[in-house]
């Protein structure tokens, strides 16, 4: 009887890591956007606290459903004669849309407590200010432009498979997120990291894997080459900002988390176009 049993035990433990995989990326997207997501399965609880510890590997994965609306936007506009620039700006609002400037948001303020606070202590109190000050203004239209043109350039080098390179640069984006993440000390003993949890490598190692699936999608419409050297110039952006968080406040914050996924988000679109075609 044991024996009849055993065979049908793989399956069904691949059935409730695949539910348990849904549930982390919906968890995901419920904290990192806007987009209303119903109860997807049992393991799926939308009023449960977030548990970063055991489900930020998701975070890629979660990217890409974020980014799809925007994608699936920008795919519709390839067909049309609208401007590139034009359909990039709709395409780049719509993404800040998506996730209520969530991670804009935390460039913003990185700007302003990074460059407008003398000491550590300073900077945490800008930080965590809700107005925004004239670095934090400056950074994000400068960001704001910058992204808009660089995605008005995958219309024009890729067309239609600028979705799918769009969708590769949000789940490399929240994976560079992750590993800063657990490589950094909390900057605030009552933040992110104390209050949710934080990424351990084997996290962050099942988040490169989904990182490496949004990848995969890219390299159907670019050349391997510019899509390496995208995803070098995004984590190498993302090291960057978080040696300066290290230097300016000590470790990451929420603040710090967004800046790192909207800089190395920016620095792959950079890095897909630094090579001539």
């Amino acid at each position: 009887m044991v024996e009849d049993e055993m065979p049908g035990r793989p399956a069904e433990d691949a059935s409730l890591s695949a539910a348990r995989v849904v549930a982390d990326a919906a968890l995901c997207v419920r904290f990192f956007s806007r987009l209303p997501l119903p109860r997807l399965n049992r393991m799926d609880d939308p009023d449960r606290a977030p548990e970063f510890s055991r489900s930020s590997h998701a975070a890629p994965l979660a990217g890409m459903v974020v980014g799809a609306p925007a994608a699936l936007l920008l795919l519709l506009l390839s067909f049309t004669a609208l401007p590139p620039l034009a359909s990039a700006a709709l395409v780049a609002g719509l993404l800040a849309a998506i996730t209520g400037a969530l991670h804009e948001d935390g460039l913003g303020d990185v700007a302003d407590g990074f460059f407008g606070g003398a000491t550590v202590e300073r900077r945490l109190e800008i930080m965590k200010d809700s107005r925004v000050g004239a670095f934090g203004a400056l950074t994000l239209a400068a960001a704001f432009v910058l992204k808009t043109a660089l995605i008005a350039g995958l219309l024009t080098r890729f067309g239609a498979g600028a979705a799918a390179v769009l969708l590769a640069g949000e789940a490399l984006s929240r994976w560079a997120m992750l590993t800063q993440w657990q490589r950094l000390p909390s900057a605030r003993p009552e933040g992110l990291g104390t209050r949710f949890g934080r990424p351990d490598a084997g996290q962050v190692l099942l988040g490169g894997a989904w990182a490496l699936l949004g990848l995969m999608a890219a390299l159907g419409v670019a050349p391997f080459s510019t899509v390496i050297l995208g995803a070098a110039c995004a984590m190498a952006l993302a090291h960057l900002t978080s040696r300066l968080a290290l230097a300016k406040i000590g470790g990451f914050t929420g603040d710090v988390l967004g800046a790192v996924q909207q800089v190395s988000q920016m620095g792959f679109l950079i890095g897909l176009q630094l090579l001539a075609p």
